[in-house]
């Protein structure tokens, strides 16, 4: 390197983004991730004792895959060369396995090859790896934000491992602007800037994961915010939501304004308004709730105030809550939406919900009862000798699969814990129960007039 591009090294390095200048250097400077980088962890020790071999990152923007493969090059003695999928080709890639080659042959040293945004490249160019991958001439590491089993081919797939990052915790990015603020050789430390603790709260969690984002904010606020009377830069929740773009919502994930926003979110599914239900349900999301929570409470709602009156209230219900976490957000807010508005506009009942109570009350006040003896199991040996199971009656053995004879025990005969509405599917079911009762009351005539002929 001449001096020119030294200087131009060194300016660099000093212009650059936050976010860029404050990349951890070393294993232990990582933040989050501790799922493949914990110190029992596969990859943390694979790097330490650089002994890597090809892998695959795969994650969301800001979630440190690129600051991954810098940890890794400053670490390894092998050569490290990094390419971006975006702007390079063939050409430069027929180079680098020709450097690799020398290095390989004249001095025994390996090649890590790092190709960032690698789903850019077409089937040829990945194809063109293959075999360089395969005999050791490179050691790849890729990086995506797209599913790798879908973009990345499968042979070079099979010769790699993929890691899946995920989107960093609110306390992890946290660490991060903390550490932004007081270092003073990459970050703001020579500001003497002070962040407020609800500003901090409010960035780490409006970050979405992504911690370039978090960063970027912070710097854009220390150097867009004038000193106070005390010489200092406080960075307040004002200056903080005007940074990021996103105004600060009043909403404690663990205060009263947490469990108004989602009662009224309930209430309003419950009371069939949409409106209402989704306006709550993007406070929540602005505000940066945990979608899994809310996919929870849609859940309870579409079985406790929907039930029977619409069964697939439940179905989109728990679909929508399996489909959010595979598809993550910003497009999950969609499958919450229709989750929600679907319970919103669905017929509602309550029976199911008040059935298992008054079950629940009735077992606290008579205790455990027994189980009638024809419906005890039969399957073990000498069960026939203490009657268990004998006079049960099949009933699929009977006209309409439905034959008339005791279940509760004998104490609670007659009880009835479950009454259908008369609305939307439950009116079906409590059409049948109905009709089921006249066959009760049937055979029971039935059963007596027999016995008064005898």
């Amino acid at each position: 390197m001449d001096l020119f591009e030294y200087m131009q090294q060194q300016h660099k390095d000093s212009e650059s983004p936050l976010a860029s200048r404050l990349r951890p250097r070393t294993l232990d400077e990582v933040v989050g991730q501790q799922h493949i980088i914990g110190r029992d962890k596969m990859l943390y020790r694979a790097i330490r004792a650089d002994k890597l071999g090809s892998v695959i990152f795969y994650g969301p923007p800001g979630t440190g895959k690129t600051t991954l493969a810098r940890v890794i090059a400053n670490t390894t003695h092998a050569c490290f060369t990094q390419i971006n999928a975006t702007v390079s080709g063939k050409k430069d890639m027929e180079q680098i396995v020709s450097e690799a080659k020398d290095a390989l042959g004249m001095y025994g040293k390996r090649t890590i090859l790092f190709i960032d945004e690698i789903h850019r490249f077409n089937k040829g160019q990945q194809d063109y790896l293959l075999p360089f991958v395969e005999d050791g001439t490179v050691i790849l590491i890729g990086a995506t934000t797209e599913n790798p089993y879908f973009e990345v081919n499968g042979a070079l797939l099979s010769r790699s491992i993929i890691f899946e990052l995920k989107p960093l915790l609110a306390e992890d990015i946290a660490v991060l602007i903390k550490r932004a603020l007081t270092d003073e050789e990459r970050g703001l430390g020579i500001y003497k800037a002070v962040i407020d603790d609800d500003a901090l709260e409010f960035l780490a969690d409006m970050a979405g994961g992504d911690a370039r984002n978090a960063l970027n904010a912070v710097e854009l606020a220390v150097l867009t915010t004038d000193p106070g009377a005390d010489g200092n830069i406080t960075i307040t929740l004002d200056v903080a939501s005007e940074c990021i773009q996103k105004k600060a919502v009043r909403y404690d994930k663990t205060g009263d304004n947490h469990y108004d926003t989602i009662s009224a979110f309930i209430k309003s599914m419950r009371g069939s308004d949409p409106d209402a239900a989704v306006y709550y349900l993007a406070r929540m999301l602005y505000a940066g709730e945990d979608v899994k929570f809310i996919a929870r409470r849609i859940m309870i709602c579409a079985s406790e105030d929907v039930g029977n009156a619409d069964p697939m209230a439940m179905v989109v219900a728990s679909s929508a809550a399996a489909a959010v976490e595979r598809v993550g957000m910003p497009e999950g807010r969609i499958i919450l939406s229709q989750a929600a508005t679907y319970v919103a506009c669905a017929p509602k009942s309550n029976a199911s919900y008040m059935a298992v109570e008054r079950a629940t009350e009735t077992i606290k006040s008579t205790g455990s009862l027994s189980v009638p003896p024809h419906l005890m199991d039969s399957h073990y040996k000498g069960s026939a000798k203490l009657g268990r199971g004998i006079g049960y009656l099949y009933a699929h053995d009977f006209p309409n699969h439905y034959v008339s004879q005791q279940y509760l025990p004998d104490e609670l005969v007659g009880k009835r814990f479950y009454e259908p509405e008369d609305i939307g599917y439950e009116s079906t079911i409590r059409e049948h129960m109905d009709f089921l009762h006249r066959q009760d009351d049937h055979q029971s005539t039935a059963s007596q007039k027999g016995a008064n002929d005898d």
